[in-house]
């Protein structure tokens, strides 16, 4: 298991504040935190970046990628980590907001208007805002069963776009997977070009993040925190999601990949309320505050969100031949053979406690494993209130803190 946080403290005025002569935060503060719990055998390495709207404060990476005393160091500039759905929130919200800015989206607008093939009975007056507020009453995804029986991307799709209401929309939040995988092909069809090519140029170019990407290429997988274990190797700078792979790596659900740095430079965009670091702006101020405020409260308990893990997927050899490798990748069978002679193997992980090995190997015991996905929240420290947006974008006054790593950390 590998772990990056990203930490970042919010000037609490619309007024840029000068740097402090001396920042407040430094190893002496963070090292016993983070260092005891490579120590304790939570994680192997982890990227910490801490900072404000204008500044990073402290930046530092610990560890390695694996256990393994050969494996690279983590650093928060270089190291790659799947951010899994976080992806919702850097790459599909954002994109979102650009093409809503742009008069080529319209919150209110039926996703039909976009994808035709969703006008079937009980979806055809679902809107982009549900989508993005999980208010559209889908189910949070399609059943494992039913995925691995998908052929393809296309057969992926097709299936989603049959898919029909739990509940009546605008009712009920049920945070769905579902949601975003529309809400990237809204994109795709607006746009006119897939979500990771109009990412790519209209939002990751500008923001100046350099190292956040879909599909990362075979030369950066050394730089990637692994998300699992393949015949005592470990999987690397692969999408560890079942739909996203289906879907050929790009998708509104996850896929994308990036450093903590770069999730930081994202972050203080959000803080700054939509300006480039030279002070122009990509997106108008009223902008990110719709997108950053609380949409729907149907009140306490009228929340579904899903209970499992991030489910991991089991591949065929010919779905990883394009990626270099074949055989076969059991990350979702917590007692696979594959699983268990890679926890116990020497040259993969050091001597640790054997539900460690499991952990880094993609797996644990069942009713014990948690998910591999990103947690985003914020507390105001003025009412010790958190609070989530569309899309899971989280956004308040004072410590705002995105964790974002595989193995152990929340799913947003």
């Amino acid at each position: 298991m590998v772990l990056a946080l990203v930490a970042l403290l919010q000037a609490g005025s619309a007024v840029s504040l000068p740097p402090p002569a001396r920042a407040a935060f430094d190893a002496a503060t963070f090292d016993p935190i983070v260092l005891d719990g490579i120590r304790r055998g939570a994680y192997p390495g982890a990227a910490l970046v801490v900072g404000r709207r204008d500044t990073l404060l402290f930046s530092k990476g610990y560890g390695r990628l694996t256990w393994s005393a050969t494996s690279a160091a983590v650093d928060p500039d270089s190291t790659l980590y799947d951010l899994a759905s976080l992806t919702k929130v850097v790459a599909t919200t954002t994109a979102l907001m650009v093409l809503l800015e742009r008069g080529r989206v319209r919150l209110d607008a039926p996703v039909a208007a976009y994808v035709p093939e969703f006008a079937g009975p009980g979806t055809a007056g679902i809107t982009i805002r549900q989508l993005l507020t999980h208010t559209s009453g889908l189910r949070a995804d399609l059943p494992d069963a039913e995925l691995k029986t998908l052929p393809d991307g296309a057969a992926l799709l097709r299936r989603v776009l049959a898919e029909t209401p739990r509940v009546p929309p605008g009712r009920r939040v049920i945070y769905s997977d579902l949601n975003a995988i529309l809400l990237g092909e809204v994109v795709r069809r607006a746009s006119g070009e897939p979500l990771d090519v109009f990412a790519a140029r209209e939002l990751f170019l500008p923001l100046g993040l350099g190292q956040t990407m879909f599909r990362p290429p075979a030369r950066l997988r050394p730089h990637a925190a692994p998300t699992g274990v393949w015949r005592g190797h470990a999987i690397a700078g692969i999408v560890n999601d079942a739909s996203a792979f289906k879907l050929g790596g790009v998708s509104g659900n996850a896929g994308l990949f990036s450093t903590a740095v770069d999730v930081a430079r994202f972050a203080q965009f959000v803080l700054r309320g939509g300006t480039l670091p030279d002070g122009r702006r990509l997106l108008r101020t009223e902008t990110v505050r719709l997108f950053t405020t609380k949409a729907v409260d149907f009140g306490g308990g009228s929340e579904t969100r899903r209970a499992r893990p991030e489910r991991r997927h089991a591949v065929r050899a010919a779905e990883l031949r394009p990626h270099g490798m074949d055989g076969d990748v059991a990350l979702d069978r917590s007692r696979s053979g594959p699983v268990r002679r890679a926890a116990r193997e020497p040259r993969v992980c050091a001597p640790r406690p054997a539900l460690v090995h499991a952990a880094q190997a993609g797996a644990r015991g069942r009713g014990r494993r948690r998910s591999a996905g990103v947690r985003c929240l914020v507390i105001d420290p003025a009412n010790r209130r958190s609070s989530t947006t569309a899309s899971a974008v989280s956004v308040g006054r004072g410590w705002s803190a995105c964790g974002a790593g595989t193995g152990d950390s929340g799913s947003a």
